[in-house]
Parts: C-alpha cells; structure tokens; sequence
C-alpha cells in the first residue's frame, strides 16, 4: 500500500499523510517446500491467464508458488486503475479477475502443476469512496454486508487526529495512530475486536478451504502484531495440512515507530530495503553487492525475508528498478542467484501513468494476458529468468564462493560448486578466465538458452579440470551455468540478422527490436537490443540469431526515463536460414 498513499489521495480527496504468538491452526511461516521456493508475483493477471501460466510456464520452470491478486469484492472503477482492488466491500470473491468458480479452478490447476498458491489479502481497510461494487453491492464508508460503524477505528477513542487520518509525524512518532488512524482516508477496521477479527479469520479460512497455500497481508504495518497474532491463531492449515505461509507488508522507515522486526516472529516480511539497494548498486557500482543481506541497514533477517527486484507499489514511485530499467533482468538474476531471502519475480503490466489499471473489457474485467502484445511484462517466463529459476533451485543450500569483481560493475560468484554467475552492467562486453567453482565438464548457460536433448540452444561453458572457464560475458547481460544445465557443446548454428527500421524520434529517445527468441530479450523490453542511430532515420543493428528458426518480432521506443512505446499492428515474422541476411522495415 506505499505508493497508494499518493495515487489515491486526489482521488479520495482528501490530505496526504506519509505513510505474539500463532495459535493452533498456524505457525511460522514457511515457503514453499522442497527444493522450489521461488514465487512468481502475477500481479493483476486474470485468474484463467494465471491457471494456464501454472501449466504451460511456472510448473515446468519450477517455480514454487505463485502471488495472485486480491480476490475479493471492491469498490469498482471499471478496471481504470490499479488501486481499486485495494478497497474491499464484501469478502465474497467476485472482483475483476473472474468469478468464485474461476478462482478455485484456478487453484486446483495451479496445485496440479505443482505450484502453491499465495493470495494477497486485504484485512486492514474497506474502501473510502464510491458506492458500488464489482459484485454489485452497495454500500457506504462504514456499512457493508460484514461489518457496522461499530466495527471501525474512530477519533477521538482510538485515533487522537480529529480528522481521523494518519498524520506524517505519526510514523516516528505514534505507532497507535500508524495502526488506529485512516490510511489515506480508507476506513480502517477494529481489528482488537472479536468479531472483526473472527469476521477475518473466516474469510482467510474460506481461501484455505479452497486450496490457498498463504496469504500476502497487506499494509500489515497498520495493524498491531497483537491484533494480527489473534487473527492468525484461527487460522486452519492448508488442505496438505501445512501452516500456511504468510509475507507481510511491513515496508521499512528509518527511525519509525512500526518496524519490520515487529512482524517476523508472526510470518515472513517483505523486504522493501532490498529493492531500494539494488536499484542503488545497479544504478552504480553492483561490486558492492558483495556483502549483500541481513547486515545491511533496514533489511530483516533471511530467514524472515521474500526478497524482490519490484512490486506493483514501488515500480511506480522510483524507489526500485522496474521493467523500464535498462538492467532490471540483470537485477533479478542476482536476486534469484544469491542467498538472501524468498526471492520474488514480479510480472504485471505495461504502463505509462501511475494510475494505470490492467488491460481490461468495457465492462472492467481484466482481459487474459496476452504476452506478444506488449500490453504485459510477462518477466516470469523470460528465458534468462525461467532459466534463473532452475539456477535457484539447483544451488539451494549452498554458500557464496569464488567472488570476482572489477571493482565496478563486472561481478561473478560461485554457490558452492553447484553454480556459478557472471553479471556484466557496463557498455562493453567482457571475456576472461573465472574460478567457476564446479567440476569440469560442459555446462549450458541458462539465460541465452536451455537444454535440448542433452546440447545447449545457447552457449556452451566448458569448464577445465582446474574449475576454470573462460567465457566473454555480452555487455548488459549475463551467463549462468549450474550442475542440472549440462551438454555436449552448442548446437545453436547463428546466422547473422540486419535489422533495419526507418523510425523518426524526438531527442533522448531510441529504438530498439525485441522479439520472441533469447537473442531478442524473449519479449522483455529490458532486454531488447538497442539499435543505432548512425543513419538516421534508419536505426540498425546485427543480431545473432539461431539458423533455421523462425521468430517474431516488433521495434520499441524507449525516452530517457524508460517509457517504452510499441509499434502497432500484428508481429513481424521471419525464418532465419544458414547465411547472413538483412531486413528493411519501417515503423508501424
């Protein structure tokens, strides 16, 4: 709920403020088991588009879990923002994701995939406007179908501002007003009282009964960890019989009155600090990444933490990378190569303004992703990043080793000897000798490519009996190999690919081609080549792409600040053969 604070002050219309113990049915946290904890974050997905992500991508990349977004009924802005989703009116689950029937489908298909499934939940607040939700229901400020004015926080008994809001000095000052007062106005539940708290409980429980496997709680700083122990204790298991999981939003002020380590002894915390560290170090000099983790100011304990590159809140208000960020891929292979904490991959969608909702149908419903249309990020099924994801779990339990840095921004490191990681942020690309740690063998980078019967698409790493390996690292980029991503050697035959695009831009902003294949970025728009402006209004560029292969593609702008902008029309499509070859487009 950070950035919330500011988007919806101007809608609410009202001041901006700045922003125990489990019973029986729950206890401490614990990711998801096994081998695979990594949880994908589809945040405003769809619940179809979410089931068939489970199927067709999350499982077989092994992931662990994935985030699905609030459930619940809310206040309805016909899918115009992204906040709406955030103001719950009834506990009932129909919201613009898709129906109750949709939802449990959704989780018994995901479950089949071997995907757990983590639900963001919303038990701070009910909404602060409007009158009808997307079920339907009307309701006022403090009447809905489960609670009364009797079940709300309230000035002068429970909030000492006589406006009811939390006031900026309140974070460092009053812990009682962070977790008593309004949250931008948004009426704020007794959650002290029994019935609220048993009113909560039910509803988390009705998702347990489902098949949830956790809950993200948001603004979980708001609530008192007294308040929170009690509504966990009801808690039933999950359906397997496990405790379920819990990531709290608590995010991290310094010298405030409501810290993170409050909440650890509840559940996991989501650690908001390092996503504001690495947009610094990336923004800078990532050799510092070093000593990453639980020493560094504002960061929880690993044991406590899921970890993230972004999230729909911070990609908003500049305090992390974002899908915009030339080396936001980079950041999430480190986050998903190091040890600190759950790590989370976020995928969302494509935005220009900071109220933005996902794509949706005149009626509001969130329509299904759509992943070629650069409508939605889709980073969870990147080929760098799916390949990441097995990295993680081949590596789990094994301690940083063999670190090498330039001293700037060239950085590589061992897990034990079951992988090792080479990250490249500069302009210019790197070949050298690296202690990689493993034994020695042929090893498949798992961010240009995967294995195929037992050869690598992408490149090959041999790796000497010394452990040794030498490997040019592209610039931007990356390579990864782990014991699971062996072979014979590449099989990936490149044929060299001109492409040529006639595009008139405003200074500061460049061209780019993206496309379905590693070598284009596999649709990430972080990852898409840069073309040159040399012959202006022709932008150029050469590509090594794989011979033989037939791959779509489309050309993007990019301005200073990352707004991207897609060409319109359908896919361009091309089949590479064994030679050379250049194509001539022009921008639709």
């Amino acid at each position: 709920m950070h950035a919330i604070r500011a988007l919806m002050a101007a809608a609410l219309a009202i001041p901006l403020s700045v922003a125990g113990t489990l019973g029986t049915g729950a206890g401490t946290a614990q990711a998801a088991t096994g081998d695979n904890d990594v949880i994908a974050n589809l945040w405003s997905w769809n619940w179809n588009s979410v089931a068939a992500e489970c199927t067709g991508v999350l499982g077989p990349a092994g992931y662990g879990a994935v985030q699905v977004s609030p459930p619940q009924d809310s206040l309805s802005k016909g899918g115009s923002v992204w906040w709406d989703i955030y103001q719950p009116v009834d506990y009932d689950l129909t919201s613009k994701f898709g129906t109750e029937a949709q939802f449990k489908a959704m989780v018994t298909t995901c479950h089949t995939a071997g995907v757990k499934v983590y639900v963001d939940t919303v038990i701070n607040h009910m909404t602060g406007q409007g009158s009808t939700s997307y079920g339907g229901v009307t309701y006022g400020k403090y009447s809905y179908p489960a609670y009364s004015a009797a079940d709300f926080h309230y000035y002068p008994d429970d909030c000492s501002n006589s406006d009811g809001l939390i006031a900026s000095g309140d974070y460092t000052g009053s812990a009682t007003n962070v977790q008593q007062c309004e949250l931008v106005g948004l009426a704020d539940l007794d959650t002290s009282s029994t019935y609220v708290r048993s009113t909560i409980a039910a509803y988390l429980n009705k998702l347990l009964s489902y098949g949830a496997d956790g809950f993200r709680v948001d603004a979980a700083k708001h609530i008192s960890p007294t308040d929170l122990s009690a509504i966990y204790g009801q808690l039933n298991t999950t359906t397997s019989g496990a405790a379920p999981f819990l990531a709290q939003e608590v995010i991290y002020g310094s010298g405030e009155a409501v810290q993170p380590s409050q909440y650890t002894g509840l559940g996991d915390v989501l650690d908001f600090q390092s996503g504001r560290y690495l947009l610094s170090k990336f923004n800078g000099n990532i050799s510092d990444l070093q000593t990453f983790g639980d020493t560094w100011g504002g960061m929880v304990s690993s044991g406590s933490a899921v970890t993230f590159v972004a999230n729909h809140d911070t990609e908003r208000d500049g305090s992390t990378l974002n899908y915009k960020s030339a080396d936001y891929a980079l950041a999430n292979y480190f986050s998903l190569a190091w040890t600190y904490g759950v790590p989370q991959v976020y995928s969302a969608y494509t935005w220009s303004s900071t109220d933005a909702g996902p794509p949706a149908g005149s009626t509001g419903y969130v329509t299904d992703t759509e992943c070629t249309s650069g409508a939605w990020t889709c980073t969870d099924r990147a080929t760098g990043i799916t390949g990441m994801v097995g990295f993680h779990n081949a590596v789990k339990g094994t301690s940083v080793a063999n670190w090498y840095s330039d001293g700037s921004n060239v950085i590589a490191f061992s897990r034990g000897s079951a992988g090792w990681i080479a990250i490249n942020n500069e302009s210019a690309a790197v070949t050298r000798t690296f202690t990689t740690g493993l034994a020695a063998g042929t090893y498949c980078d798992v961010i240009s490519g995967t294995v195929s019967s037992g050869s690598c698409t992408g490149t090959a790493v041999t790796v000497s009996s010394s452990g040794t390996a030498s490997v040019t690292v592209p610039a931007g980029g990356a390579v990864a190999i782990d014991v699971n991503a062996t072979g014979t050697g590449s099989t990936a035959t490149t044929a060299a690919v001109t492409f040529n695009v006639t595009a008139t831009t405003v200074w500061g902003t460049n061209v780019y081609v993206v496309g379905s294949v590693a070598a284009l970025g596999s649709w990430d728009t972080g990852s898409a080549v840069a073309l040159s402006s040399a012959s202006y209004p022709v932008w150029s560029g050469t590509v090594s792409l794989p011979a033989s292969t037939s791959f779509e593609y489309k050309y993007i702008k990019k301005d200073s600040s990352g707004n991207v902008t897609w060409e319109s029309g359908s896919n361009r499509s091309y089949t590479t053969g064994t030679a050379a070859v250049s194509l001539s487009d022009t921008w639709k």
